[in-house]
């Protein structure tokens, strides 16, 4: 599978971020189950979590904050309520 084929990841890290994660990624392959892979490879493995894995973990993060400030905005109506004056 090459990066050509297959639809482009909606999440991206920036460049700094790429060379971590193909660090982390590579040193536990390589410890967990002694497959020695060079960059290319565990970079077709971080494009196939960004774009098929990752969207998931956004959303499901947009889920959670969407419903803490649901919480929170009620609460503040409430807090408002109380202020009124009659």
């Amino acid at each position: 599978m090459s990066r050509a084929k297959g639809k482009p990841p909606i999440l991206a890290l920036d460049s700094a971020q790429e060379q971590v994660a193909q660090r982390i990624l590579k040193a536990f392959l390589a410890e967990r189950f002694e497959l020695e892979l060079g960059s290319f490879e565990v970079q077709e493995i971080l494009d196939l979590f960004a774009r098929e894995i990752a969207p998931h973990y956004y959303n499901k993060a947009i889920f959670d904050v969407q419903a803490h400030l649901k919480d929170r905005f009620e609460s503040i109506e409430s807090d408002l309520w109380a202020l009124e004056k009659s």
